[in-house]
């Protein structure tokens, strides 16, 4: 379960201190630019989703929902394959053994980026085609999106459910949806969870002074973040309308519907 690793308590002054020990490394993205520039581009006919967000705040619900709700416009085709793929982070990368040590101090693994990143780029489709209406607009981006069936391992399409979201790079993500909560009924949430009191109040005042949400904002353009509540009864079905409403839109744009 996400409380017995991966950083499941946002200490601030903990997650800014780790982003500044891993700022002394050659980031992922630098460091594999001159290999990608030497493969064939692949451009993703899916969009990649982040939905990230303090603990408790319902990221796997809406993921699973997202997935399970979506109905693509070639839901007719003989493929048996969903266009979106939910990404647990978590639990892959527990399964995997995507992590260097066990922090008992934070009772978590300390991830290893790099493998978790080189897992996961073959699927995320290496680039957006831009819209039509777009200067940068490239017919041949949209002709390769076009060319992919909906069972394509670089379709794109992932849904990456984990509550650390500047992990990813830029060019992955096309939405960050960070799911915010009233401090109050989180609390709650992560007290029928099992955590212990220092893990939800250090949840609490991660949630309190929006440490994600300001993570997502310095992390991804603007127009790429939005925040949705996630505290009411029928705020999932709602949030989850609104994305699809999104990836269809996105799809349109780029002439793919």
């Amino acid at each position: 379960m996400l409380q017995n690793f991966f950083f499941p308590h946002l200490d601030p002054s903990h997650l800014r201190n780790r982003r500044s020990f891993l700022s002394l490394f050659t980031s992922y993205a630098d460091r594999t630019n001159a290999a990608q520039r030497s493969t064939e581009i692949m451009v993703r006919s899916y969009p990649n989703i982040v939905i990230t967000g303090t603990p408790g705040t319902g990221k796997s619900t809406h993921s699973s929902l997202l997935v399970s709700t979506y109905s693509p416009p070639s839901s007719g085709s003989s493929s048996s394959s969903h266009p979106l793929r939910q990404i647990d982070v978590g639990m892959l990368v527990k399964k995997e053994g995507f992590y260097t040590e066990y922090l008992e101090e934070w009772q978590s693994y300390e991830v290893n980026e790099d493998q978790l990143l080189d897992h996961l780029e073959p699927l995320t489709g290496t680039k957006a085609p831009e819209p039509l209406d777009s200067d940068e607009f490239d017919q041949q981006d949209l002709e390769r999106a076009k060319s992919l069936g909906e069972d394509a391992e670089e379709r794109g399409g992932l849904v990456l459910d984990w509550h650390t979201c500047d992990v990813w790079p830029e060019r992955w993500v096309d939405l960050v949806v960070v799911l915010r909560c009233d401090h109050g009924v989180l609390w709650q949430r992560l007290e029928k969870r099992g955590y212990t009191l220092k893990k939800i109040q250090e949840n609490n005042e991660a949630e309190i002074m929006g440490v994600v949400a300001d993570d997502a904002r310095s992390s991804y353009p603007a127009e790429a973040v939005v925040e949705l509540q996630s505290q009411e009864s029928g705020d999932v079905e709602e949030n989850v309308e609104r994305i699809i409403q999104w990836i269809h839109a996105w799809r349109q744009a780029r002439g793919l519907e």
